[in-house]
């Protein structure tokens, strides 16, 4: 990300590869959080078109919360943001971590 500069790019590349620009971002009412829009925000926060701060305000998230989809989408990809897989992921990392 880029920080510390005024420059702020008017897309980023989305999570399946198609341009992401604020107007495609989820809603900032959006209750439902799948895996889609969760990888667009951590591509739109990487990209430098949110900042982290703006995330959690805009859609009333934790830091934790927003951080752990930043950790499964650099560990997983898109994957690592299914919560019905969260534990089979969690204990494949354990494991790696060990070795």
């Amino acid at each position: 990300m880029i920080e510390n500069q005024d420059f702020r790019p008017a897309q980023v590349i989305g999570p399946l590869g198609e341009p992401l620009t604020l107007a495609d971002l989820p809603s900032p009412d959006t209750k439902r959080w799948v895996v889609r829009r969760k990888a667009e925000v951590v591509a739109a926060v990487s990209g430098g078109l949110l900042t982290i701060d703006e995330v959690l305000a805009r859609y009333n998230l934790t830091l934790e919360e927003f951080a752990s989809w930043q950790r499964a989408v650099d560990r997983s990809g898109m994957k690592g943001l299914r919560v019905t897989r969260l534990q089979d992921y969690r204990k494949l990392y354990e494991r790696q971590l060990k070795y």
